[in-house]
């Protein structure tokens, strides 16, 4: 199976990681997970984050192909539209953004004029959809469970599965966001596990455990299946179901949840300026 380069763009703040898959052969490549940085105290975005992207696409001279979003991410904002000013490639998502784009038009009470087809993404991906990166062959997967429209990538012999799994000694995504559902992440998981055991698996997230200093962000579905604390072969379906609604009923919501939908819901674009030439992100006050 074809193997493509993976470069790893670790976000401190947000514990998040982005990727550039590139094919070695022709020099194209996909962004996985872009982050805009976001400073709730002022309001104020900046682009480090996505200029160090920028810069290696760059200097590789790569050509971007696509430019994948797993799922709305309720942890950080996504920079995907100004990477995609700077270096093109379409911008891609689950099939099932809308689903997300309803329920959360309703929680922050948009108008009509935020669309909720996905028609702010340039392609938006169904269950088994193949496309290529260069000529890597590569195939998208619906993942739910964590969130309706939750997408993982198979790129070669690489699976990018978002907040879908985290490292085998941390677990599984949460399942109590709206449109959330810890059967169904069960059930995600395991299309998951019954890809080739030397698959390499790329995260999203990584949160250090006491057990480590370190942190790491690739791991294999073999390594998942046998030491996954959550999920591991022999984990029924209903004692992960229990156990993840018992353990999400005790966290509190991701610091950045309330901007960082807004913007990722619309591709990653902040909400229409006003008259003033000011974008205003809401606060919903007691509905989440």
């Amino acid at each position: 199976m074809s193997r493509p380069d993976v470069k790893a763009f670790f976000d401190h703040d947000t514990n998040t990681v982005s990727y550039v898959v590139t094919d070695p052969a022709t020099r194209h490549c996909a962004v996985v997970d872009s982050v805009l940085d976001y400073a709730p105290n002022s309001g104020r975005t900046r682009l480090t984050s996505a200029e160090q992207i920028v810069a290696y696409i760059q200097q590789e001279n790569l050509t971007v192909d696509w430019l994948l979003e797993t799922h709305v991410h309720a942890d950080h904002l996504s920079a995907a539209p100004w990477i995609q000013q700077q270096v093109g490639g379409k911008l891609a998502i689950g099939e099932h953004i809308t689903t997300v784009q309803e329920t959360f038009g309703k929680v922050f009470n948009e108008g009509s004029e935020f669309a909720r087809d996905g028609g702010q993404f340039d392609h938006l991906f169904k269950d088994g959809e193949t496309y290529q990166v260069g000529n890597l062959q590569a195939r998208a997967i619906h993942t739910p469970g964590h969130t309706p429209a939750c997408m993982s990538h198979v790129i070669g012999d690489a699976v990018f599965v978002g907040d879908t799994l985290f490292m085998p000694d941390y677990g599984t995504a949460r399942c109590d966001f709206p449109g959330g559902d810890a059967r169904t992440l069960y059930q995600s998981i395991q299309k998951l596990l019954a890809l080739p055991d030397e698959t390499r698996m790329f995260l999203c997230h990584d949160y250090l455990p006491d057990s480590r200093q370190d942190f790491i962000w690739e791991t294999t579905v073999g390594d998942q299946r046998r030491h996954n604390i959550h999920v591991h072969q022999g984990i029924s379906e209903d004692e992960f179901v229990s156990m993840r609604e018992t353990r999400d009923a005790t966290l509190d919501m991701p610091r950045l949840i309330l901007p960082s939908v807004q913007v990722n819901m619309r591709a990653g674009h902040l909400p229409p300026e006003e008259d003033n030439g000011v974008s205003y992100l809401k606060i919903p006050l007691n509905a989440l």
